[in-house]
């Protein structure tokens, strides 16, 4: 049986039956609880006695908003919590804003995000089309039902819907139990001349036909549930619960537009965030585990979302402690992860590698000082290159002084005949070498770094030298002090 076809109460009532028939000698309690069992597998929370279903619905526009990506996490959440289905829904009735490669943005964001969908979108599943474009005859069969009733009228070819202009209650999830006065409520269009539908039929349609539990959606569309709610009352049907979740703002209080920086999910993409990071963030905007922890496993996450913990107050977006956030995850994740990661900027800088094995060496001595992965190319493509080149600024002060190159070879001499090729062992080599000279031991790291990467700046000094090996770092040595002895 499988319960996401039945009506609201069935589930509940036809499983507590099937339950108590197989019971047999069992107790009444090991039989509920089975059931329960039973229910959650199945997506349906028995307290509410339905499954859970509920719907990300945007418009392709080309850009997926943070507030659209906070919107599906929420939802995503709140099925996985529930053992539910998350539906991905396409409303793409504006033709104009149409385009596949927009449509292309929304499935990259959310799979980016990991929030994968269980019906719609590029899936399919048995309650489609999940576009809205192509469910123009489902919208004629409704309209046809509000014509029948008298709920509608045509008017300079425009088809609208009768206003009861009467008070509408809604117990919301989040926002708690909200009155809306519609007295004086002009009628709403639903239908435009020109044929096409409005959004709060098609968006009411599509909930029924699609049996969506649960509307989770942005605090701007809750004056729009007077309205969709007279529409289920018109159409004699039970309104699926409603949780309108708090608006995200600016610091200074504005509405975050597309035009403010991290607005846009393609940017953390492209710029080389850890996908867990935005996503841990985007929970913290507007939910809380109430024990001040900020950094959380996304099945903990899973395990502890409630929306009645929602926070009712608007949520003000931080890049900066969602970078602090990223640069937790990057250096903290092991380190196959963090090769995962890396893997798409270091193909397309262009970085030829060939062992994987000595990739994931130099990864993991850079790993901790990576703040963004677009940046990891910069901090590794000399550790696969021997012609790189010397940051000029660096070679003017580091190369400047006539013992500088004579330096170097005596620590070429020493690393070459070290008995153990490590850290801890050129550590100790260089000290021993740098009190035998006698100079001080910065006259050697320093000069050391620029030779065998061309950069001032870079992981651990030893570190580096161990993970490029014996041979590489003496050739590298050797031809620095070429290049540059007078």
């Amino acid at each position: 049986m499988n319960y996401k076809d039945l009506t609201p109460t069935e589930p509940f009532l036809i499983s507590f039956l099937v339950g108590l028939a197989n019971a047999g000698g069992r107790s009444l309690l090991g039989a509920f609880k089975k059931l329960v069992e039973t229910l959650g597998r199945e997506g349906v929370d028995w307290l509410m006695s339905s499954p859970v279903r509920v719907r990300f619905a945007p418009s392709p526009t080309g850009f997926l908003h943070v507030g659209g990506a906070r919107t599906a996490l929420f939802n995503w959440l709140f099925a996985r919590h529930n053992h539910g289905v998350f539906v991905l829904r396409i409303e793409d009735t504006d033709k104009s804003r149409e385009r596949e490669d927009a449509v292309a943005v929304i499935y990259e964001g959310l799979r980016w995000l990991g929030l994968e969908w269980d019906e719609g979108g590029d899936q399919g599943g048995k309650f489609g089309p999940y576009f809205q474009s192509e469910r123009g005859a489902i919208y004629e069969k409704y309209l046809k039902i509000l014509e029948e009733k008298g709920h509608v009228y045509s008017d300079q070819g425009a088809i609208r819907f009768r206003s009861p202009r009467r008070p509408v209650v809604v117990d919301d999830i989040v926002c708690g139990r909200i009155e809306f006065d519609r007295s004086m409520e002009p009628d709403m269009t639903i239908r435009r001349p020109d044929g096409s539908w409005i959004f709060h039929f098609v968006n009411v349609v599509d909930d029924i036909e699609m049996k969506i539990s649960h509307v989770i959606r942005g605090e701007d569309h809750l004056t729009n549930t007077s309205k969709h709610v007279a529409l289920y009352q018109a159409l004699q049907i039970e309104p699926p619960r409603f949780a309108h979740i708090p608006l995200i703002l600016n610091r200074d209080g504005s509405k975050m537009s597309k035009r403010d920086e991290g607005s846009s999910i393609s940017t953390y993409i492209e710029q080389g965030y850890a996908p867990e990071a935005v996503r841990n963030y985007l929970c913290l905007l507007g939910w809380s585990p109430k024990d001040n922890r900020e950094k959380l496993d996304i099945e903990e996450t899973i395990q502890l979302f409630d929306l009645e913990k929602v926070n009712r107050r608007n949520a003000s977006f931080d890049l900066d402690k969602c970078n602090w956030l990223n640069a937790q995850y990057l250096a903290q994740m092991p380190v196959s992860r963090f090769r995962e990661l890396s893997l798409p900027f270091i193909e397309k800088a262009g970085i030829q590698v060939s062992d994987d094995v000595y990739l994931d060496e130099v990864l993991k001595i850079v790993q901790e000082k990576i703040k963004l992965l677009k940046d990891v190319p910069d901090w590794i493509g000399y550790f696969f290159i021997e012609d790189y080149e010397y940051e000029p600024e660096a070679v003017a002060k580091t190369f400047a002084g006539p013992e500088v190159m004579s330096r170097l070879a005596k620590l070429r001499e020493t690393y070459q005949s070290v008995p153990e090729w490590n850290a801890q062992t050129l550590e100790s080599a260089l000290k021993t070498l740098a009190t035998s000279i006698p100079c001080k031991t910065g006259e050697l790291i320093h000069p050391a770094r620029l030779a065998v990467s061309g950069r001032s700046v870079g992981p651990s000094l030893y570190h580096m030298l161990e993970v490029q090996g014996r041979e590489r770092v003496l050739a590298r040595l050797q031809r620095t002090i070429e290049k540059f002895s007078k």
